[in-house]
């Protein structure tokens, strides 16, 4: 069910992002339908997770304008931020909170019941570890608590920075199937990467992202 619509649910128009006197990228465009799955790729220091950050409304660009369904997003932050879910780079786990705790935070952020979390934590690999402390956990369970948020959210549009970090090849194949779910409901994925995806390179696009220059 790619591209159900014909008309941008997500859009950008000449983004310029400069940080500490370098242009990360500049007039940068991307129309973003339902059902499409995009990877923004590029090395280091590209800007990719700027990228990201300006796309969920968390980081002004020195020009250009991110819409929502065709609205600025400044015109409707409150309704894109109730259909959007943005996971960064660092889990966000607490340490000294018990799986469960941050599993149940996590929930309520997402506006769901936090009493239905068995198959939460059944769905990433976490079962059995309900009561255990964060901080005894390894960096690849903290990822998978925060990936539960996935299972979980109603929001239409994902936005996923590394979203592969230290999880393990199952988990990889799991998590790139919920991907390709949410695609197929008319969903939305924007993440970036630096490992190949095993997705079918025809159910996705690529956004590469070039050096640009210092000012």
């Amino acid at each position: 069910m790619l591209n159900t619509s014909s008309s941008p649910v997500l859009a950008a128009d000449n983004l310029t992002c400069i940080r500490e006197e370098r242009i990360l990228f500049d007039a940068l465009n991307i129309r973003v339908k339902a059902g499409d799955i995009w990877q923004i790729a590029g090395a280091n220091g590209t800007g990719k997770t700027s990228l990201l950050r300006i796309l969920a409304g968390l980081f002004e660009p020195e020009n250009g304008t991110v819409y929502y369904r065709g609205a600025a997003i400044e015109q409707c932050r409150e309704e894109y931020h109730q259909d959007l879910l943005y996971l960064g780079h660092s889990p966000g786990v607490k340490a000294e909170l018990t799986v469960l705790e941050n599993l149940q935070f996590n929930l309520q952020l997402c506006g769901q019941d936090s009493t239905e979390y068995e198959p939460l934590l059944e769905q990433v690999d976490l079962y059995g570890f309900a009561d255990t402390l964060a901080a005894h956990l390894s960096a690849g369970q903290h990822r998978r608590i925060a990936l539960a948020r996935l299972w979980a959210t109603a929001a239409s549009i994902w936005i996923l920075d590394e979203p592969f970090t230290a999880i393990d090849k199952l988990g990889v194949k799991r998590l790139e199937q919920k991907i390709l779910e949410h695609a197929d409901n008319g969903g939305i994925v924007i993440l970036t990467t630096h490992q190949d995806l095993s997705i079918d390179a025809s159910r996705y696009q690529t956004l590469m992202l070039e050096r640009v220059f210092a000012l």
